[in-house]
C-alpha cells in the first residue's frame, strides 16, 4: 500500500489524484491530521487514517502497512519542522515501510540564506541514515509562489520587490504526476533525485516581460530596499518574523541557490513540464 501525508494540502491532494487514475483505490492510504477533510476520498475506497507530525503515537497506526510512506513536508520552518519530519521518518520505519519519499527541494542545502531549504536538508541526512530505501524528491520552487510576489503590479504596472535571481518556478500539477509515477512505475530513485523541475530560470524582470507581453500593457521591474518591502508585508498584517523569514527568499534567489534546472521533470512527464508563462496566463484570465 501507498501512504500519503498531507494528502489534503495542495500537492498530496494533487498526487492522490493522479494515484487513483494508475492504481485501484484500496492500494492507497492517506494520513491526514483531519479525517473529515478527506472523506470524499474514503468514498473512493481509499484508507483514511487519523496522524499528526506534530503527534508521533497516531503516526504507526496512520503508516501500518505501507509498502511506500510519501512524506509531504511540513510547513513548518526551523527545529520544530525538522522534529515533525525526524518523528513521520520513525513512525514509517517503525511501521516496516520498504521505502520512504519526502518531497525536498531543489535548492536543499544546509547553508541556505532561505530557512527552510536547511530543514529539508537536515531531513534527508536523517532520512539517510535509518538504512531504509529512501528518495528525497528534489522539488522546484512552486510556481504558485509568483502570484504572491507580484503585489499590485497588474493594477500599477510595477512589479515592485527586493533585488532576485533565476528561479526554476515548477506547477505543483507537474510535480503531482511525476512523484505518482515515481511511486507506481519503475523509475525508481535512491537517494535525491535529480532536479524535478521546469526547464528554464526565471526572475521577476523575465515574469514582468512575460506579463508586458500578455497584458499589451508595459510591467516594470522596480527594486526596492530589503527593509522597506518587509515594513510594507508588516503594514499589511504579515507578522514580522514571516516577512523575514520571506526575505531570505529573495537572499537566496540572489545568491543563485534555485538556478538549478534538469530534463528529469519532463521525462517522467513524457512532455515539456508546463512554463510559467501559461500559470500567468491563467492568473491574467482570472482577474
Amino acid at each position: 500500500m501507498i501512504i500519503v501525508t498531507g494528502a489534503t494540502g495542495t500537492l498530496g491532494s494533487q498526487i492522490v489524484q493522479q494515484l487513483l487514475e494508475r492504481i485501484p483505490a484500496d492500494r492507497i492510504g492517506v494520513s491526514v491530521r483531519d479525517t473529515a477533510r478527506a472523506a470524499d476520498l474514503a468514498a473512493r475506497g481509499v484508507r483514511v487514517r487519523q496522524g499528526d507530525f506534530a503527534a508521533p503515537d497516531s503516526l504507526v497506526s496512520a503508516f501500518e502497512g505501507a509498502t511506500q510512506l510519501l512524506l509531504i513536508s511540513s510547513n513548518e520552518t526551523g527545529g520544530s519542522a525538522v522534529a515533525r519530519h525526524t518523528a513521520a521518518i520513525d513512525a514509517a520505519c517503525a511501521a516496516g515501510a520498504a521505502r520512504i519519499l519526502y518531497t525536498s527541494h531543489q535548492g536543499a542545502a544546509a547553508d541556505s540564506l532561505f530557512a527552510p531549504m536547511p530543514d529539508h536538508a537536515a531531513t534527508e541526512r536523517y532520512l539517510a541514515e535509518t538504512g531504509t530505501p529512501c528518495t528525497s524528491l528534489r522539488n522546484g520552487f512552486y510556481a504558485s509562489t509568483v502570484p504572491l510576489l507580484l503585489g499590485r503590479a497588474l493594477e500599477t504596472g510595477e512589479l515592485a520587490a527586493p533585488a532576485d535571481g533565476p528561479v526554476s518556478w515548477t506547477t505543483h500539477g507537474d510535480l503531482a504526476a511525476a512523484i505518482a509515477r515515481i511511486l507506481t512505475e519503475d523509475p525508481c530513485f535512491d537517494g535525491p533525485t535529480p532536479p524535478l523541475t521546469a526547464p528554464n530560470a526565471l526572475d521577476l524582470k523575465d515574469i514582468a516581460a512575460i506579463l508586458t507581453d500578455l497584458t499589451g500593457r508595459p510591467i516594470h521591474r522596480v527594486v526596492i530596499d530589503d527593509e522597506e518591502w518587509v515594513a510594507g508585508l508588516i503594514d499589511h498584517g504579515v507578522p514580522a518574523s514571516q516577512a523575514t523569514m520571506l526575505l531570505g527568499m529573495f537572499h537566496a534567489s540572489r545568491n543563485g541557490e534555485f538556478t538549478t534546472t534538469g530534463t528529469a521533470l519532463g521525462s517522467l512527464l513524457g512532455r515539456t513540464p508546463t512554463p510559467l508563462r501559461a500559470v500567468l496566463a491563467g492568473l491574467i484570465t482570472a482577474n
